[in-house]
């Protein structure tokens, strides 16, 4: 079976690599598939943070507390607050 794989050496402190050998060990995968979920995860946060500075960056607080306003106006009220739920 052919992949479409590329091989990457990675220098990792010697106390990292005994965790993750013990995450991968506790996980039941290779540390090789717990490589590839943790980066994957990594990637993608840091594309969805990016995403919502470049969305934010392009309002003004004015606007954001506007907006929240008006949304917050469609909410239905659901009668009085329980005393643990209050700010």
């Amino acid at each position: 079976m052919k992949t479409n794989a590329s091989i990457m050496t990675l220098r990792v402190p010697k106390e990292l690599k005994h965790k993750i050998e013990k995450a991968a060990l506790k996980q039941g995968v290779s540390i090789n598939q717990l490589a590839l979920y943790f980066f994957s995860k990594e990637i993608a946060e840091m594309d969805v943070s990016d995403t919502f500075s470049k969305f934010w960056k392009s309002r003004s607080k004015e606007q954001i507390f506007a907006d929240f306003d008006e949304i917050m106006a469609n909410v239905p009220k659901k009668g009085k607050i329980p005393e643990w739920d209050r700010v």
